[in-house]
């Protein structure tokens, strides 16, 4: 699998930076909020398991080498405060590298487009890398990710991964 090294990518609020383990301190905050785990499942995070799963996702890399493993902390570059995370998990070789896609916005930066805005950096990245398809797995209930989906070009599909509706955007 070639590929780029993930830079940090910037958009007219935010800078995405690339993740580090140090990212857990701050991020703990971002995801203290138990509303965020409401279609994911889960809870949030101690300090100790964010770092520990940090660790594993800044490797970049599935401990077998088939997939890489990306992930981008979303700084306001307003406040300098961090408000979330996108993630891609990227499989095959180019052109047909699939990037199954997710984000979490923190409850304080909901509504603002924040996720939308910051995945949409992504994606783009992801294309000028190779990746030829886009996917992302969304709870039937989840409006506001449906939205973000929408927004990036993905469109729903009749598959379903978990009880979540696989969305799904071709290169073309």
């Amino acid at each position: 699998m070639t590929t780029s090294p993930a830079p940090v990518l910037v958009t007219a609020r935010f800078a995405l930076e690339p993740l580090v383990v140090a990212h857990a301190r701050e991020m703990v905050g971002v995801l203290a909020d138990p509303a965020l785990y409401r279609f994911t499942g889960g809870e949030p995070p101690s300090p100790a398991a964010l770092e520990v799963r940090f660790a594993r996702q800044a490797a970049g890399r599935s401990p077998d080498g088939s997939a890489r493993w990306l992930v981008w902390v979303l700084r306001d570059r307003g406040s300098g405060r961090a408000a979330g995370f996108v993630q891609a998990t990227v499989t095959g070789e180019a052109p047909a590298r699939v990037a199954e896609v997710a984000w979490l916005v923190g409850t304080a930066a909901q509504g603002s487009g924040a996720a939308a805005e910051c995945a949409a950096a992504m994606v783009a990245w992801l294309r000028e890398d190779g990746v030829g398809v886009v996917r992302a797995n969304i709870h039937p209930d989840h409006a506001a990710s449906e939205a973000v989906a929408r927004r990036l070009g993905l469109a729903p599909t009749d598959e379903r991964v978990d009880g979540e509706v696989r969305w799904e955007l071709r290169a073309g």
